[in-house]
């Protein structure tokens, strides 16, 4: 569905360099910390920003800096959904419904309406008078209407309770249920979203990639491990990826929990999650 080669852009001291794939039929999340260029590399492959290198194929159609921009039809394929942008304040949520029916061919203005129900959004009133979760809804229920093969979305479940959240979520479930297909890019610092939602992970760190891995695997064969100076120094580190220094010792990232739960059941071994990853990939340090 996308592939993106050494998509590079800069900007003063920021510099990013980026290879990274959604392929067909899966949702792949895109994380890490604020600046990182989650935002620059999805803005890229929307053509918001021009990129200086690399290469964007969407559908098997370069879109990189020599290539072209996107077509009509590739565009109605796109369902977006950004944190920084959204709807004219003065708009109404119906207003909002005429609009994407001029745009798309295959808008459906009556699934659009019968979704704005179920999330609770009024028909009528300026999206000025919302608060910042019905801004986020609103944005979700018109990207999902238009029959898109491919949905890029940043953070699109912030501001929202955690209720909505998971209904929101259940709609992202039941849009790649219906056709095989489709695929997903997301983005959010919300990790227990993308632990429910995502087939595979990346992580983007100072622009550039630093962890993919499918997200079963991180979630049940990485672990993280607690222990003393002096039982780092004495245990097999063949499986640890990262570690952390602490007053206690250290925090370590290792990537076969099973390993150190069969050799060493006396130490601290707990199961790791995205925001485990995040930590010690921003503020650990390699294990040579």
């Amino acid at each position: 569905m996308l592939k993106i080669n050494g998509l590079k852009k800069s900007y003063g001291d920021f510099h990013l360099d980026v290879s990274m794939e959604v392929p067909s039929g899966l949702v792949v999340g895109l994380i890490g910390s604020n600046g990182a260029g989650k935002s620059t590399t999805i803005k890229s492959v929307l053509q918001l920003i021009r990129p200086d290198e690399g290469s964007i194929l969407f559908c098997g159609q370069e879109h990189g800096p020599g290539g072209t921009l996107l077509t009509k039809n590739e565009k109605e394929m796109l369902g977006v959904v950004l944190s920084d942008s959204g709807f004219s304040a003065y708009l109404s949520a119906s207003d909002v419904g005429r609009i994407c029916e001029s745009m798309y061919t295959k808008f459906d203005r009556a699934k659009y309406e019968a979704l704005c129900r179920d999330l609770e959004i009024p028909a009528r009133g300026q999206i000025r008078t919302f608060s910042t979760g019905m801004k986020a809804k609103l944005k979700v229920a018109a990207a999902l209407c238009h029959d898109a093969r491919f949905l890029i979305m940043d953070e699109p479940t912030a501001g929202l309770d955690v209720i909505v959240r998971d209904h929101v979520l259940d709609l992202l479930r039941a849009y790649m249920e219906e056709k095989e297909d489709r695929s997903i890019l997301i983005s959010s610092h919300i990790s227990s979203d993308l632990e429910s939602i995502c087939d595979t992970l990346y992580m983007i760190r100072r622009g550039q990639i630093v962890f993919h891995e499918d997200t079963d695997i991180l979630l049940s064969r990485y672990g993280i491990l607690k222990c003393s100076e002096e039982q780092y120094n004495e245990i097999d580190r063949q499986y640890i990826c990262r570690r952390k220094k602490e007053p206690f010792g250290y925090t370590c990232l290792m990537t076969e929990k099973q390993f150190y739960l069969e050799n060493y059941p006396k130490l601290v071994i707990e199961n790791s999650g995205i925001d485990d990853l995040i930590l010690l990939m921003e503020k650990g340090e390699d294990v040579s």
